[in-house]
C-alpha cells in the first residue's frame, strides 16, 4: 500500500557514516485513508531544527488515544472530528488533557464538517492549539502549520525541560549537602549527574562516561568512576588518559576554571587547602545553551557542597585531634603513652562495627574514646602516681575518676562529648556488676561502656609501660577468656578473638 511505502522515505535519507536524526512524531487521526495518505506526501521532506517527521497513523479516536498514551513525546496531533461519532476528536482532546495529563502535544483540529463543531465554540471549550477546515490546508498552509506547531512544541519542552533540570539540581544540591564524606560526596555527585543528564534526554550509548579525580595540579589520581572508567579507580590522571585529554584537565585545573570541549566537560573545585576535586564528562553534547548553562550551575553547587564538605571535616580533624591530646595529657600525666588513648580508639571503632553499630556510630565512638579517662584530671598526684597499692580510702578517691570524667562531659550540647561521657562514666562497670561507680551489670552497662573494657584493658596488658613490660599474648588471652562473663561481656570477647589479627595490627601500627 501506500502508506507502507511512503512511511520510510523520511527515515532513510541519511548521510553516510551519520545516524538518521530522531524525528519529530506526529499522529495522524483520520478515518479516512486518502488523508494520511496526502498528509505524508505533503510533509516527506519537511524539517524542523534538522529533523523530519515520524508519522504514527490511527484511524479512530481509540487508536489515537492508544497512540498517544505509548508515544507521551509526540509533538503534533492532527486530528478529525468527526470519526466514531459527531464529536469523537473532542472527547479525545478532553482525554488527553485530563486523562494522559499531556498539556505538551500540540493539537490541531482537521474538519470536513465546520458546522458539526463551530470553530468559535470549540476553542473556548476544549484546549487545542488550532483550527483549520481540510479544504484550506494546502500543501504549503501545511507546512506553514507544521513550522508553529513545532515551534511551540519545542519551547514548550525546552522550559520543561529547563525546569526539571533546575527541580533536579535542587534535590541532587541537597541530597549533597547533606552527605557526611568526601567518598559519599564522590558517589552522589556521578549519579545526580547521570540523573541530571537523562532529563535533558542525552544519554550516551553505553551510558555516562564519567570520573572525578583528587588532588594536587598535575598530581591528580583517580577517585571513583562510572563503569566504563572502573580500571582507572586509584591511577593517576597522567597516563591514565589520552595525552590530549590529561593535558585539558590540567590546564583548567591550573586555571581553576570548568570547560567544554566538545562532547567533553571538565568540572574544577578548587579546595582553600587540601586536595582538589577535577570532575570529567566525556560522551555527552549540550544540545542548547540551556543544557551547557543547568550543567555549570550543577557544577558550581558541588563545587560549593564540596568546600562546605572539606570544611566539615577539617574542623571534625581538629576536634579528633584536640580529643587525642587531651586524652594524651590525661594518660601522660598518669604515666601512660599518648598512643595508648589513640590504640583503645581504633580497637572500640573496629569491636563496634562487629557488634552492629552502624560506620557512623563507629566513627563517633572512635572520637569520643580518647576521653574514657579525663576523669583523672581531679585524681590527686599523690593517688594517680602511687607506686605501691592503693589504701581502701585512696582507691574510693581514685574511683571517683569516672564521674568526675562524666559530670565534665555531660553538659555539652555534641554528640562526640555525649558518648563520651557515657563512655567516661561505665567503662570501669563489669558484666557480674563487680565494677563501679554503680554495680551496673551485664545489659545494664551501654555497649559503648562494656567495648571500652575490653579496648582499654587489653591494651594496657599487651603494651609496655614505663613501670612493666608487655604481657605475652597468650597470657593476655588467657585473662580474657578467664574474665568471660565476669569482667567482660561474653559475646564482646568472642568477637575480640574473631578480629585478633586486625585488633594486634592496630597495636603494632601505633605503636609506643
Amino acid at each position: 500500500m501506500i502508506d507502507d511505502e511512503l512511511a520510510f522515505i523520511d527515515e532513510d535519507v541519511t548521510v553516510a557514516g551519520q545516524e538518521p536524526a530522531i524525528g519529530w512524531k506526529v499522529i495522524v487521526a483520520d478515518d479516512e485513508p486518502n488523508v494520511h495518505d496526502v498528509t505524508q506526501l505533503a510533509l516527506v521532506d519537511f524539517r524542523f531544527d534538522g529533523r523530519p517527521l515520524t508519522f504514527i497513523h490511527a484511524h479512530s479516536a481509540a487508536e489515537a488515544f492508544a497512540a498517544a498514551e505509548s508515544n507521551p513525546d509526540t509533538a503534533v496531533l492532527l486530528l478529525d472530528v468527526v470519526m466514531e461519532s459527531e464529536h469523537a476528536g473532542l472527547e479525545l482532546v478532553r482525554r488527553i488533557r485530563e486523562e494522559l495529563c499531556n498539556s505538551t502535544l500540540r493539537i490541531v483540529l482537521r474538519t470536513g464538517q465546520p458546522g458539526a463543531a463551530p470553530e468559535a465554540d470549540v476553542i473556548a471549550r476544549y484546549d487545542i492549539n488550532d483550527y483549520k477546515e481540510k479544504t484550506e490546508l494546502t500543501a504549503g498552509k501545511l507546512s506553514t502549520l507544521m513550522y508553529a506547531c513545532l515551534r511551540g512544541y519545542r519551547d514548550i519542552m525546552t522550559i520543561e525541560r529547563s525546569k526539571r533540570g533546575l527541580e533536579r539540581i535542587i534535590d541532587a544540591s541537597q541530597r549533597i549537602f547533606r552527605l557526611q564524606s568526601i567518598e559519599e560526596f564522590t558517589e552522589a555527585v556521578l549519579d545526580e549527574l547521570a540523573a541530571l543528564l537523562a532529563i535533558h534526554g542525552h544519554e550516551p550509548a553505553g551510558g555516562i562516561q564519567a570520573l572525578t579525580a583528587t588532588g594536587t595540579v598535575g598530581k591528580l589520581t583517580v577517585l571513583a568512576s562510572t563503569s566504563h572508567f572502573e580500571h582507572l579507580r586509584g591511577l593517576p590522571i597522567d597516563g591514565a588518559l589520552p595525552p590530549e585529554t590529561a593535558e585539558r584537565i590540567d590546564a583548567c585545573h591550573k586555571a581553576a576554571y570548568s570547560a567544554h570541549f566538545g562532547d567533553e566537560y571538565v568540572g574544577v573545585f578548587k579546595a582553600r587547602a587540601g586536595a582538589d576535586k577535577i570532575l570529567y564528562l566525556r560522551g555527552y553534547q549540550p544540545r542548547s545553551e540551556l543544557d551547557r548553562q543547568q550543567l555549570d550551575i550543577f557544577a558550581r553547587n558541588i563545587g560549593v557542597s564540596f568546600e562546605n564538605i572539606q570544611l566539615k571535616e577539617a574542623i571534625e580533624d581538629a576536634q579528633r585531634e584536640i580529643i587525642y591530646r587531651l586524652g594524651g595529657v590525661v594518660e601522660t600525666r598518669s604515666k601512660e603513652t599518648a598512643n595508648h588513648v589513640r590504640r583503645v580508639a581504633k580497637i572500640s571503632r573496629l569491636l563496634a562495627r562487629a557488634a552492629g553499630m552502624t560506620e557512623r556510630e563507629a566513627l563517633i565512638f572512635e572520637y569520643a574514646s580518647p576521653m574514657h579517662d579525663i576523669g583523672k584530671v581531679g585524681i590527686p598526684d599523690a593517688i594517680l602516681n602511687k607506686p605501691g597499692k592503693l589504701t581502701p580510702e585512696e582507691w574510693a578517691i581514685m574511683q571517683t575518676h569516672a564521674y568526675v570524667g562524666y559530670d565534665i562531659l555531660k553538659g555539652s550540647d555534641h554528640e562526640i562529648l555525649q558518648t563520651a561521657a557515657i563512655i567516661a562514666l561505665e567503662h570501669h562497670e563489669k558484666w557480674d556488676g563487680g565494677g563501679y561507680p554503680f554495680n551496673k551489670r551485664g545489659h545494664e552497662i551501654s555497649l559503648h561502656g562494656r567495648i571500652t573494657a575490653i579496648a582499654d584493658v587489653f591494651d594496657a596488658l599487651a603494651s609496655e609501660r614505663c613501670y612493666k613490660a608487655a604481657w605475652p599474648m597468650d597470657k593476655v588471652l588467657k585473662l580474657f577468656r578467664d574474665e568471660q562473663g565476669k569482667h567482660f561481656d561474653p559475646h564482646l570477647v568472642d568477637l575480640m578473638f574473631d578480629l585478633l589479627d586486625d585488633i594486634i595490627a592496630i597495636r603494632d601500627e601505633y605503636h609506643d
